[in-house]
C-alpha cells in the first residue's frame, strides 16, 4: 500500500482538522466532500430548498455538538464514576478484596482497549454522531445491568448473629453454654449452591464493565476528532478545555449522587419486619449502591438522542473562512505562528496530490499498514514523552478516584457518604478549575509548544510539593483486641488475655464495640465478654451498650460501634491538599493535549489520538486501581472469612495504608514530572536546531548575493 494512500485514508478521517486545506473552496476540496455535504449546504444556506437532509439549523453547529458531547461525556464517566464512589460499599456487600475491586473498576477499560485502535480505521467511514449515539445506548443498557445482582440477589445480612432481632441478640454475647459451633454455622450456609450465586453476582457486574467499556469506545475519539475538524483552530484549545471541564463534572456528581444513595439501606426495596438498628457510622452499613446506576443510566440514554439527528459532516464556523484570507494574504497571526506545526504551513499541493487518490483500505490493508504508521509515530519523542507523562498522571487520578473515598473512611473515621461529599464538592470542583485555567492560558497568550511544556512542568512541581504533607497527616490505627498489628504491639490497657475463652465466640462474626476508656475495640460483645445490653435514648436517638463485660477494666460497658479516630478533624486538612494538588495538575491537561494535536503531522492526527487514549487506559486505567487496590490489601491486618476464602478487610494498619496510598500517587507525580522535563529539554534543542539552521541559510543567501554583486554592475554598466 503507498505511504501516501495511507496519509490520504488518515486525513480523511479528519478532514481539515486544525489545517486549513480543506477551507480552500477548491476544485480538490470538492473532490472530497460527498453528496451528504453538498446536501448539508444547501439546508444550512438555504432552507427552502428540497433536500434529504432536513435537520433543524441548530444541528448544523460546532457550538451545539459541543455543549451535547459535554452533556453526554458528563453523564459516560458519572455512570463509571459511580461504582469508585460505592467501591468500599461493593466490597462489604459481596465480601470483594481491594484487588478485585480495582479489578472491575478496572475492567471497564478491557472491552475499550480491545477495541480502540480500530477507531482510526472506522474514523473516516462511519457516521460518527450515529456511533457515538450507538455507544451511548450501549453504555445506558450496561448501567441497567450493573444494578440487576442486587435485584436477584438474596436480602444483605450484616451479621450471622442478626442482633437487631430481640429473639436472637443473644448469639453475639458472651454465653458459656453450649451454642452452635462456628464451623456447622459455616457448613450450613457455605453450599455450593451460594458459591455459585456469588461469583454469578460478580461475573455479572465485570460483564456490565466490560459493555461500559465497549460502550464508550466510540464517545470520545469521535467526538475530540468531530470537533476538531470542523471548528476554527485558534478555538479547538478553548473547545476542548470546556469540554473536559464539563466532563470532569461527571465523576463530581457521581460522588455527589454516591454521597446521597449511601445514605439509603441498601435494601430500601424490600426492607426487614422491624426495620434495622444500623446507622451508616456502623461499619456494617451498606448503602443503596445500586440505585445510583439506574439513575445515571437514564441520563445517558437522555444525552445520547441527540446524536441521531447531527449530519455527518459539519460548515465550518462562519470567521474560518476569513481567518483563512489573512492567512492567503500573508498576514501572519500570533495564533498561525505559535501553534501550527511546520507540516501545516506548507503549500497545499501535498494535499492536491493526495486527493486523487482513493483511500478505501480493507480492514486486512489496514493491519498491515498499521504497524508501520505506529511504529511512525511512536518514535515521535514529544509524542511519546507526553503520553507518557499522561499515564503516569492518568495512574495517580485512576487509584486516587477509585480508592481515596476509601482511605479518608479507614483513616479518619468517617462515613462512606461524607467521604463522597468531600471528593464531590471540593476535589473535582478545585480540578474543573485548573482545567479551565489551563485551557484560558492557552487560548489567550497563545502558547507555543515550548510554553506549554513550561506550564505542565511547573504545575507538576507544585503538584509534587503539596503531595509531601499529606505523609504524616493521619494518625495509628487504635488498639484491637486479639489483633496484633505490628510485631512490637502489646495489649492495651484494659485488655486480659483469656477473658473470652469461655464465652465461645464465632470467629466470622463481626459487631464491633469500644471501650471508650482505654480506647481499646473488640470484634463482637462476646470477645469483650460482654453478657448484657441496654439501649439509652438520647435526643431521640438510642445508643447500644454491653454490659458486664469481663475483657474491660472498670465498670465493664462499652459502646456498640467502632472506636472513633483520634484524628478525626485532620481529614479537612488532608482533603484540602488533596484538592489543591489536583488543581495545580489540572491546569496541564489542556496544553499537554495540545502538544500531542499540535506536535504531529496533519495526516498523522487521527491515529495520534487514537494511540493516546489506546496507551493511557492500558498503562494507566487498567493497572492503576489493581496496584492501588493490592498495595492497600498489603496493610490489612484481619481479614473477613466467607466460606473459608479471604473476603473484605475488616481493619487496616493505618500508618502503613497512608504511607502506601500516599507514595503510589508520589512515585507516579515524579514520573510526570520527569517526562515533562525531557520534553521541555527536547523543544529547546529543537529551537536552537531551528535558530541555527535559520541562521546559515541567512548567511548563505547573503554570501551569494556579494559575490553576484560584482559581476552584474560591469555587464550594467556596459549595457
Amino acid at each position: 500500500m503507498p505511504r501516501r494512500a495511507w496519509w490520504m485514508f488518515l486525513s480523511g478521517g479528519f478532514p481539515g482538522s486544525a489545517g486549513e486545506g480543506s477551507q480552500i473552496p477548491d476544485q480538490d476540496t470538492k473532490t472530497t466532500v460527498g453528496t451528504e455535504d453538498t446536501c448539508e449546504s444547501k439546508v444550512s444556506m438555504k432552507p427552502q430548498d428540497s433536500c434529504q437532509d432536513m435537520r433543524p439549523k441548530l444541528f448544523h453547529s460546532i457550538k451545539f455538538f459541543v455543549l451535547c458531547h459535554s452533556m453526554l461525556q458528563l453523564a459516560q464517566l458519572m455512570i463509571s464514576g459511580y461504582l469508585k464512589s460505592s467501591i468500599s460499599t461493593v466490597e462489604k456487600r459481596f465480601g470483594l478484596s481491594s484487588q478485585t475491586s480495582g479489578l472491575l473498576a478496572a475492567f471497564n477499560e478491557v472491552g475499550n482497549t480491545a477495541l480502540i485502535v480500530f477507531v482510526s480505521y472506522f474514523g473516516s467511514r462511519v457516521h460518527r454522531p450515529h456511533m457515538i449515539g450507538y455507544g451511548a445506548v450501549l453504555v445506558a443498557l450496561a448501567g441497567l445491568l450493573m444494578a440487576l445482582p442486587h435485584f436477584i440477589s438474596e436480602p444483605y445480612r450484616y451479621d450471622n448473629s442478626r442482633p437487631d432481632t430481640p429473639q436472637d441478640f443473644k448469639a453475639s454475647l458472651c454465653l458459656p453454654t453450649t451454642v452452635v459451633p462456628a464451623s456447622a454455622l459455616s457448613n450450613h450456609s457455605c453450599s455450593s449452591h451460594t458459591e455459585v450465586k456469588h461469583l454469578t453476582m460478580v461475573g455479572i457486574m465485570f460483564t456490565a464493565q466490560t459493555l461500559l467499556g465497549i460502550g464508550g469506545v466510540p464517545i470520545q475519539p469521535f467526538g475530540i476528532s468531530y470537533i476538531d475538524d470542523f471548528a476554527h483552530h485558534s478555538n479547538s484549545p478553548l473547545y476542548l478545555g470546556i469540554l473536559f471541564a464539563v466532563t470532569m463534572m461527571g465523576p463530581g456528581m457521581a460522588y455527589g449522587l454516591g454521597s446521597l444513595m449511601l445514605r439509603l439501606y441498601v435494601d430500601i426495596d424490600r426492607m426487614p419486619e422491624g426495620g434495622i438498628s444500623l446507622t451508616s457510622k456502623d461499619p456494617r452499613w451498606v448503602g443503596a449502591w445500586w440505585l445510583g446506576f439506574l439513575i445515571a443510566a437514564g441520563l445517558v440514554a437522555l444525552a445520547a438522542i441527540p446524536y441521531f439527528f447531527f449530519p455527518r459532516e459539519l460548515p465550518k464556523e462562519k470567521h474560518e473562512l476569513h481567518f483563512r484570507r489573512k492567512v492567503l494574504a500573508g498576514a501572519a497571526s500570533p495564533v498561525s505562528t505559535d501553534e501550527e506545526p511546520s507540516s501545516e504551513q506548507e503549500p497545499s499541493k501535498k494535499k492536491d496530490g493526495l486527493a486523487q487518490i482513493s483511500p478505501d483500505l480493507t480492514v486486512v490493508q489496514f493491519i498491515k499498514v498499521f504497524p508501520r504508521v505506529l511504529l511512525r509515530t511512536l518514535r515521535h519523542p514529544i509524542f511519546l514523552l507526553v503520553v507518557l507523562s499522561q499515564v503516569c498522571m492518568s495512574s495517580m487520578v485512576a487509584g486516587m478516584g477509585t480508592f481515596l473515598p476509601k482511605v479518608l473512611e479507614r483513616q479518619f473515621s468517617i462515613t462512606a457518604s461524607f467521604a463522597n461529599l468531600l471528593l464531590g464538592c471540593l476535589t473535582i470542583p478545585l480540578a474543573i478549575m485548573g482545567i479551565v485555567v489551563g485551557g484560558i492560558l492557552v487560548k489567550r497568550l497563545h502558547l507555543s509548544p515550548m510554553h506549554c511544556s513550561v506550564l505542565c512542568l511547573l504545575g507538576m512541581l507544585l503538584c509534587l510539593l503539596l503531595s509531601l504533607p499529606l505523609f504524616f497527616i493521619g494518625c495509628s490505627t487504635h488498639q484491637i483486641a486479639g489483633i496484633t498489628l505490628r510485631p512490637d504491639t502489646q495489649p492495651g490497657p484494659g485488655f486480659f488475655p483469656g477473658c473470652a475463652e469461655p464465652c465461645s465466640c464465632q470467629s466470622d462474626d463481626f459487631n464491633p464495640v469500644c471501650d471508650t476508656s482505654a480506647h481499646v475495640e473488640y470484634i463482637t460483645p462476646c470477645h469483650a465478654g460482654c453478657t448484657g445490653r441496654i439501649v439509652q435514648e438520647t435526643l431521640g436517638k438510642s445508643q447500644v451498650f454491653y454490659t458486664n463485660c469481663s475483657c474491660v477494666a472498670g465498670d465493664g460497658l462499652v459502646s456498640a460501634g467502632s472506636c472513633d479516630s483520634a484524628c478525626s478533624h485532620l481529614v479537612l486538612p488532608f482533603i484540602l491538599l488533596v484538592s489543591l494538588g489536583s488543581a495545580v495538575a489540572s491546569v496541564t491537561h489542556t496544553p499537554s493535549f495540545m502538544l500531542i494535536l499540535r506536535g504531529v503531522k496533519k495526516e498523522d492526527k487521527t491515529l495520534a489520538v487514537g494511540m493516546q487514549f489506546m496507551l493511557l487506559r492500558v498503562l494507566a486505567w487498567m493497572p492503576s486501581p489493581v496496584i492501588h487496590g493490592s498495595a492497600i490489601d498489603t496493610t490489612c491486618v484481619h481479614w473477613a472469612l466467607n466460606c473459608g476464602r479471604r473476603a473484605v478487610c475488616r481493619y487496616y494498619d493505618h500508618d502503613l495504608l497512608r504511607n502506601r496510598f500516599i507514595g503510589l500517587q508520589f512515585f507516579f507525580k515524579t514520573g510526570s514530572l520527569m517526562c515533562f522535563t525531557l520534553v521541555l529539554a527536547i523543544l529547546r534543542q529543537q529551537n536552537k536546531e531551528a535558530e541555527t539552521k535559520a541562521t546559515v541559510s541567512s548567511s548563505g543567501l547573503q554570501q551569494q548575493l556579494l559575490t553576484s554583486g560584482p559581476e552584474k554592475k560591469p555587464k550594467d554598466s556596459r549595457v
